[in-house]
């Protein structure tokens, strides 16, 4: 990896997060001043540790943490300025948008809107992390960057995150129109990886948590839901190629594999991988998440998008990524909690 930084001095919203830390290593590696505001939510300061030791090491970046909501940590900001902003602060996990939809939603579009003001006070380049959920129940497969959009309707509240990831987008767009922002969006198809926790219902270290300790895996629903799993250090190295080229800017890009896996058939590989005596069981939605909870069947991205931009090929099998992500529950055993 090059030590050359495109961007010398770079703002990390949400960098103490799952993918957040793992681009602070990418652009600390790059010999970037990294600043990172996290207001540890769902972030956790250990994640920065690799980052702290990068940090240190002969022409490695300079990495400083503000704890804080990002409409907090701005004023007092005053007139710093940065090279690039990577805004990934958001209210993340299923588990914690169905039990909490309003605050959710309220704060991802909230805390956005206060970003992209930010940045767009001086033009700063600013890569917005959204999500596949923007897609809702899909208008076809596999997901295009410029397809129509359908929901559910708002009572159900498991739509809240992808209508708020949406306006988010809608948000950074509509500025790159009218006040020529440099931005460029980021859709994340079920980035997994080391860091990553189950707690907010991140199917891949329950199962890997589950399988470790020998106990059932639970699959909810049926099983047959077919994802695509991108390991975070794949997606990680992508997001500073994106935002490097102002030819990217006012662009969508799907970010993640198209390789499709059904969860249960996810769960047997973890089994399998880890050499585990663990079952599987199933669990309907309605007992983990309520009644009316609604999920999507298939969820596949379309890359053309993106493999013509910048050439995007992830290169980490999803076995080595379940390897990676036990090997550091055994170290950390706090990882799986």
């Amino acid at each position: 990896m090059s030590r050359t930084p495109v961007h010398r001095q770079v703002l990390v919203t949400g960098g103490a997060g799952f993918i957040g830390s793992h681009l602070v290593d990418v652009l600390l590696a790059q010999g970037a001043a990294v600043t990172v505001v996290d207001d540890l939510s769902t972030g956790r300061r250990s994640n920065l540790d690799p980052a702290v030791v990068a940090a240190t090491r002969s022409g490695a970046g300079r990495l400083e943490t503000v704890v804080a909501r990002v409409s907090e940590a701005l004023p007092a900001m005053g007139s710093r300025r940065f090279d690039a902003i990577y805004h990934l602060a958001a209210a993340v996990g299923v588990r914690l948008v169905v039990e909490d939809p309003a605050a959710s939603a309220e704060r991802n579009v909230t805390e956005t809107a206060a970003i992209l003001r930010f940045a767009a006070a001086a033009r700063t380049p600013i890569l917005v992390a959204s999500s596949s959920e923007v897609y809702g129940k899909g208008v076809r497969s596999p997901f295009r960057e410029d397809d129509d959009l359908a929901f559910g309707p708002p009572t159900v509240s498991r739509w809240s995150y992808g209508l708020s990831k949406a306006i988010d987008e809608q948000l950074a767009l509509a500025m790159h129109r009218s006040e020529s922002l440099p931005v460029t969006v980021a859709r994340f198809f079920n980035t997994v990886g080391p860091r990553q926790r189950g707690r907010w219902g991140m199917v891949l270290p329950r199962f890997v948590a589950a399988a470790v300790a020998g106990e059932p895996l639970e699959v909810h629903g049926t099983g047959t839901q077919v994802r695509c799993f991108c390991d975070v250090r794949d997606v990680s190295a992508a997001l500073p190629r994106l935002l490097a080229d102002p030819a990217h800017h006012g662009r969508v890009f799907n970010v993640g594999t198209d390789a499709p896996i059904s969860i249960e058939a996810l769960a047997a590989l973890v089994i399998e991988t880890l050499g585990s005596r663990s079952t599987i069981r199933r669990v309907p939605h309605a007992a983990v998440f309520g009644p009316g909870f609604e999920d999507l069947e298939v969820r596949i991205p379309d890359l053309a998008r993106i493999r013509s931009a910048i050439g995007f090929a992830p290169t980490i099998p999803l076995r080595q990524t379940i390897a990676d992500v036990a090997a550091e529950m055994a170290r950390a055993p706090e990882v799986a909690a």
